[in-house]
């Protein structure tokens, strides 16, 4: 609910660097995200978690720019908008984000992955 920005972008990435750190040190594989290049991934204060981020086994890997073929998150969007959100009004952005949510759940059970949520707190 609300806006993304460099803020919440920075808890989620500590939460995933925390998460890869315990992976790199249990098994020695790294963690890679793969994102576009929105302000909140490339600003100044992001930049200066990177090195950091790096040591705990999390990679960052930059998709070029205008290439939504390659952002798979895309192909998501596109399922959730014809299969799951079609056709159907909300009255407000909490209705909005329960319908993604459940979404979200059904594709993770289809597919046979597990779909963990994060709840951004602020700092």
């Amino acid at each position: 609910m609300g806006g993304f920005n460099t803020e919440r972008y920075l808890s989620l990435m500590n939460w995933q660097a925390h998460r890869a750190a315990q992976r790199f040190a249990a098994t020695g594989q790294l963690t890679v995200v793969v994102q576009e290049g929105a302000s909140s991934h490339r600003s100044k204060l992001a930049q200066q978690h990177w090195q950091r981020w790096c040591e705990q086994g999390l990679l960052i890997f930059f998709l070029p720019p205008y290439s939504p073929q390659m952002n798979r998150i895309e192909d998501e969007w596109l399922h959730f908008k014809r299969e799951h959100l079609a056709s159907r009004l909300f009255e407000d952005e909490y209705d909005l984000a329960l319908a993604l949510i459940d979404a979200i759940e059904q594709r993770g059970y289809q597919g046979s992955y597990s779909v963990e949520r994060f709840k951004f707190i602020p700092v």
